[in-house]
This record gives structure tokens, C-alpha cells and sequence, in this order.
């Protein structure tokens, strides 16, 4: 049993290795609140619930773009979902899913580098807003890109 909790250890170092150096030099926004280290566009936020794959999948932003993602909705209670014009099955009520931008980036350059990353499994890209919605669910079988929906 010891040994299945150092290997476990072990893989999810190995795993942070690849996306995590870069994150860490990701520049970060000031003028945002924080929410337990994550830039937030209001105190309505929450941060705290995202699975680890949603982390290394914003990592991975922070990491290519060399900034810091500002969420506008993480995760969300069914009630805050229902205010939000949420889905009744949302992933952001499964702590799976993040509505973020990157100030200085390019919604456009966003939305091709979220349909590049393995790790998003859905993407949202919403007309006329600025930011976009990223998901790490699973892809269906044999997808080769996200699940994509609203404006993308």
C-alpha cells in the first residue's frame, strides 16, 4: 500500500512538471481580487473547488501566454447556477469548468489555443463577451478537439 502512495506522489510531480514551471512565471494581474490564488473579476467568484485537471488546463494558459487567467464564474451552487443561465447538469457545478480571460490576450488566440489543449474536453466562446468557457470533461470517444458550443 506504501508503495502505490509513493507512486502516486511520484506521477502527479511528474505530471505538474510538464505545465507548472512555465505557470510559475505566468505575470499576474493586479487590480483583480484573489480567490486562493487564482485573479477573479468579482468577489461572486468562487475558485476554491476546481479539480485538478481544471488546474493544470489553466496552468497550461498561464503557462503559454506567460499571464494570469481572471475567472468570471468557477465553481456554482445550484442556485448560483440557476441565476447564471446555467445548464441544469453545468460542469461549473461539478467543480469541472472555468469562465476566464487573460487581459492583453486575444479572445480569438484563447479560443485556438483551448481547442489545441488536450485537457479541454468543452469550450464556450460566447459572442460579444470577453472571455470563454473551458471544461474538462471527458472527450467523446474518438474526438480529436473540445466539445464546442455557444458562438465557437
Amino acid at each position: 500500500m506504501k508503495l502505490a502512495a509513493v507512486a502516486g506522489a511520484l506521477a502527479l510531480t511528474l505530471s505538474l512538471g510538464g505545465c507548472l514551471p512555465m505557470a510559475m512565471f505566468a505575470q499576474g494581474n493586479a487590480g483583480y481580487r484573489s480567490s486562493f490564488g487564482t485573479a477573479v473579476a468579482s468577489g461572486e467568484v468562487n475558485a476554491f473547488c476546481l479539480t485538478p485537471k481544471l488546474r493544470f488546463a489553466i496552468w497550461n494558459f498561464e503557462g503559454q501566454f506567460g499571464r494570469k487567467i481572471v475567472m468570471n464564474s468557477g465553481y456554482r451552487d445550484g442556485d448560483h447556477n440557476e441565476a447564471a443561465g446555467g445548464r441544469e447538469h453545468s460542469y461549473h457545478m461539478r467543480c469541472m469548468a472555468a469562465d476566464f480571460f487573460i487581459p492583453g490576450v486575444p479572445k480569438d488566440r484563447l479560443i485556438a489555443y483551448a481547442k489545441s489543449l488536450d485537457l479541454v474536453g468543452g469550450l464556450g466562446c460566447y459572442p460579444g463577451r470577453d472571455f470563454i468557457h473551458v471544461d474538462v470533461r471527458d472527450r467523446p470517444h474518438g474526438a480529436t478537439g473540445p466539445t464546442l458550443f455557444s458562438g465557437c
